[in-house]
């Protein structure tokens, strides 16, 4: 009975990691998101992570010839992400962002991180400018 013990509990530890690493680390979807950045701030009770939300325009609504907004909340990958988008407030951009299946402290407080900004614009002269 001994035999077996050593050789379970390593199969049992490997199961739980991959387990741990298919809910957190999984990468679910990839994708990107266009609209109009809300708002966008550095919060957290341990780990400071950056948060915002994106205000999507033009969803066909449930009513006839109405149209309702789709909101999309995502965290921020680095600071180096975060210094742009904190002077984007209230313009059009374009996000990529990764999807995992959920989220963990030190990561944001959303299942969607934000890798890259694609695009922001000036929606009062249409001034555009990429951001690598």
């Amino acid at each position: 009975m001994k035999k077996f013990i050593g050789p379970v509990s390593v199969l049992v530890l490997i199961i739980l990691v991959g387990v741990f690493w298919w809910r957190y680390y999984f990468v679910f979807a990839e994708g990107v998101k266009a609209g109009n950045l809300n708002y966008f701030e550095k919060k957290g009770f341990i780990f400071k992570t950056w948060e915002g939300r994106l205000v999507q325009d033009g969803f066909q609504s449930p009513n006839p010839g109405a149209l309702q907004s789709n909101e999309f909340r995502f965290s921020a990958d680095g600071d180096s992400l975060a210094s742009v988008l904190e002077r984007a407030g209230g313009k059009f951009v374009e996000l990529r962002y990764k999807e995992f299946l959920n989220p963990i402290p030190w990561r944001g407080a959303s299942e969607y991180v934000v890798t890259e900004i694609i695009r922001v614009e000036n929606t009062k002269n249409n001034e555009n400018f990429p951001i690598k």
